[in-house]
């Protein structure tokens, strides 16, 4: 039986490529020969011990990590690395945050909780509509790491270059850029990002740390599962982790490396993006958010010249079937979530649904 599937446009959780879900359903009740679904495996079989060395063979693959960076998948998403990374980072008890949106501010307040933490640059001024100047940052001396979030879900901007850290680690908040276009790992020392958005099911997290940053000499009161360490020796399998999300993505890693890797679908996803800022650019309804040369790829922030008028755009996009056009809770307003798995297709009819609804409403 053939099921009408919508064109969702979630921040998270997301599409997933449709050869992936159809491999899945057909493994479902049995993987492989198991006799079972993944599921109700054990973690520690050797069935789900190759599912999770080959999927983590597939992303250093995708990525080009190197053999001295470690792969842990952690349950509690990305939000637990609010916590995580200050706990485990500050030697000296300081850090510099760049805060660009909801979610760089989140992390930098909860950061607050660990140590000195300075704020080394913001767009708070401008409602986050740009990312600010980071070429020549007030890094502190003592800092043991800078902190951005690469791409802002909510508001929708993204980095076009990387913040001078003055030889400070740089950490980094992929969550919904992340396997969306090539990535110089060695640029960082931490990269982790939520995989409810460009990889595969909600409840895990992907860390991507150098070993050197991976420290044994935390206080002891720190929480066993808080520390890096604990997932290193442990191989992502301390207690039992997300087999699921391990297995899903997985399969997506693999689909990625198939189509051609990081560079074919950064083409794709620059190709989808150009649909819709083309039309945003020449509307006289909507208008997007962001400043130009700091639009995000992934998540396009727009608005119409009221809140009523958004409401109706929302509901109407539900009943052409489209699904989760509404913007943020905290900033309202509409927002497509464009990520790998959105066809261009899905574009294209977004913006015809678009311009339909402005022609009939002008």
């Amino acid at each position: 039986m053939k099921y009408d599937r919508v064109y969702n446009f979630s921040a998270g959780p997301s599409m997933l490529p449709e050869p992936v879900l159809e491999e899945i359903r057909d493994e479902l009740l049995n993987y492989r020969g198991s006799g079972m679904c993944v599921m109700e495996m054990s973690h520690r079989s050797k069935v789900f011990e190759g599912i999770l060395l080959e999927a983590e063979a597939d992303l250093r693959a995708l990525m080009g990590i190197p053999e001295n960076y470690k792969v842990l998948f952690i349950q509690g998403g990305a939000t637990l690395q609010f916590s995580m990374i200050p706990m485990n980072l500050m030697k000296n008890g300081e850090a510099d945050y760049i805060v660009t949106g909801g979610w760089s501010e989140k992390a930098y307040k909860e950061a607050l909780r660990f140590g000195k933490i300075n704020l080394a640059a913001t767009s708070k001024d401008r409602n986050y509509s740009y990312i600010p100047d980071v070429s020549d940052l007030p890094v502190a001396e003592k800092s043991d790491y800078v902190y951005i979030c690469e791409n802002e879900t909510i508001h929708g901007t993204t980095y076009r270059d990387l913040p001078n850290t003055k030889g400070k680690t740089l950490v980094s908040d992929q969550s919904s850029m992340f396997l969306s276009k090539p990535c110089d790992v060695t640029d960082y020392g931490l990269i982790y990002g939520g995989v409810q958005k460009n990889v595969g099911p909600a409840g895990m997290v992907i860390a991507i740390i150098r070993e050197d940053l991976i420290r044994k000499d935390l206080d002891e009161k720190t929480p066993i599962y808080m520390r890096y360490d604990t997932h290193a020796e442990n191989e992502s399998m301390y207690n039992t982790p997300n087999c699921w999300a391990i297995y899903v993505c997985g399969k997506v890693f693999k689909y990625l490396l198939n189509m051609g890797g990081l560079a074919e679908m950064q083409k794709r996803n620059e190709e989808k993006a150009a649909v819709l800022y083309d039309y945003l650019d020449n509307s006289k309804m909507f208008h997007g958010t962001v400043e130009k040369q700091f639009r995000s790829v992934m998540n396009v922030p727009f608005v119409t010249d009221s809140k009523e008028l958004d409401a109706e755009v929302v509901a109407a996009s539900v009943a052409a079937g489209f699904d989760n056009l509404k913007g943020h809770k905290s900033v309202g307003g509409l927002r497509a979530s464009i990520y790998n798995a959105m066809p261009k297709d899905g574009v294209e009819a977004l913006v015809a649904f678009l311009k339909d609804f402005e022609q009939k409403h002008a």
